[in-house]
């Protein structure tokens, strides 16, 4: 499969693209039982193996914990677009839910996931956002400013206030099942949810295969795990290259996440 002139200008200029009914109704449904599933299944430990956050639900490893989640990482058209802002060689570097809490009066700063700027290969982190639930105005949409990954620089070191309104900021609202994928170095942040519901999004972070993962896969997929995977999932976790496990077990262990 292949994208449009139109998709990869998006990803070029603005740094984001629209993907609209993306995951179909089957695909929704099943990652929506699953999530909830984690869950009530994890309770107080959700989110334990990278991150737990105040007025927010969150899950992380997620590939380490059904085959619907391996099954959306991988699929052509995803990959299509990550190849358009990272290249050829990219790897999965983690797969984690977001659930905001309903009357979550936070906004999050502005920011380029892992602080990361463009060097001189270019781009090395993409993310995408996963609609489980719709987002809208009152519940929590993105807050982008388009074409601010080509400004090498980030929102933090340049505003006085990154939580403050941008003056080019957009508000993405969108129907459950789209997707986002967005160029991570673009400035983005999420918005309060100021409804009686949840909010919730999975987020499938991609990077360069020369950049550390944010959760490095090999040290939390289980052993039964790792031994089912195709050679095509084997290579996008990255689980037989020697550099990643050199990078990303540095960090790892930085993190504290390893010890």
């Amino acid at each position: 499969m292949s994208l449009s002139n139109s998709a990869k200008r998006s990803l070029d200029e603005d740094g984001y693209l629209v993907l609209e009914h993306f995951m179909g109704q089957e695909l929704l449904a099943a990652l929506r039982r699953r999530v909830e599933e984690l869950f009530i299944e994890e309770g107080d430990r959700a989110g334990s193996e990278f991150k737990q956050e105040q007025g927010s639900r969150r899950l992380a490893n997620l590939v380490d914990k059904g085959d619907v989640f391996r099954q959306a990482i991988t699929l052509p058209i995803l990959l299509e677009c990550i190849r358009q802002v990272l290249g050829p060689e990219f790897k999965l570097s983690s797969l984690n839910v977001r659930s905001v809490n309903p009357h979550s009066e936070e906004t999050q700063p502005l920011h380029a996931d892992m602080a990361a700027i463009a060097d001189e290969q270019g781009y090395w982190v993409c993310n995408s956002v996963w609609m489980l639930d719709d987002f809208t105005l009152e519940n929590g949409a993105i807050r982008m400013v388009p074409g601010s990954h080509r400004w090498r620089q980030l929102p933090q070191a340049v505003l006085a206030d990154p939580t403050a309104p941008h003056p080019q900021e957009v508000l993405l609202t969108g129907k459950a099942g789209t997707v986002v994928v967005m160029n991570a170095h673009m400035w983005h942040g999420g918005t309060a949810n100021r409804t009686n519901a949840p909010r919730t999004a999975m987020h499938a972070f991609y990077a360069r295969r020369d950049k550390p993962q944010q959760q490095y896969q090999k040290k939390l997929l289980r052993p039964d795990v790792q031994q089912t995977l195709s050679p095509e999932l084997r290579w996008l976790l990255a689980l037989d290259d020697p550099l990643n496990d050199r990078v990303s077990q540095e960090v790892a262990v930085r993190s504290g996440f390893l010890k």
